[in-house]
């Protein structure tokens, strides 16, 4: 799941991010943020709160996270956040999507995600530099503009120490993903 869903005025907000995976019906990891959001020029907010990892082998972790949220030059969105954690960890990740029009309602969008680790994290399988990046395609219809259901493919490569830790651990340092979904507001 991808969760997005903020309260709050254009100039400040209260945003919650919430993503996750389940397999085999018993293993699960999520990723939890609670940020306030706060206009700091046209189309960018600021972004300060919390991040919490849970996972269902117990390898939680709380993290302070700063970023930005917003439309760049030719209609790029970007959300960028660095993340301080436990014992010195630190991440920084980015986002950057495009909204290509098909037609008036049928749009690809796509997506690339990058993310950076301080130094080696080997209960978590992350190591020091680019840990992972993904790329990925969604393909959505608006019935209006605030319905619209989407059909997507995701591949995501590890890399350096990271994908050591993951091919170790007797995982794949490459997976992809489809899924299905529906974007929505009120």
């Amino acid at each position: 799941y991808d969760l997005q869903a903020w309260r709050g005025s254009s100039f400040n907000r209260l945003v919650i991010k919430a993503e996750g995976e389940v397999s085999h019906n018993t293993e699960y990891t999520n990723q939890t943020e609670l940020l306030w959001g706060h206009a700091i020029a046209a189309f960018w907010d600021s972004q300060i709160g919390i991040r919490a990892d849970t996972h269902s082998d117990a390898k939680n972790q709380q993290w302070f996270a700063l970023g930005m949220h917003g439309i760049a030059p030719y209609w790029f969105e970007i959300d960028t956040t660095a993340y301080l954690g436990n014992n010195g960890q630190t991440e920084w990740v980015l986002n950057a999507e495009y909204d290509l029009l098909l037609t008036q309602r049928l749009i690809l969008q796509p997506r690339v995600n990058f993310t950076v680790r301080g130094k080696d994290d080997p209960i978590m399988l992350l190591g020091s530099g680019l840990a992972n990046a993904a790329l990925g395609f969604r393909l959505r219809y608006e019935f209006s503009r605030q319905f619209a259901p989407f059909v997507g493919v995701e591949t995501e490569n590890y890399f350096g120490d990271s994908e050591k830790y993951i091919e170790n651990a007797g995982l794949n340092g490459s997976k992809t993903r489809y899924f299905a979904g529906i974007k929505f507001w009120f």
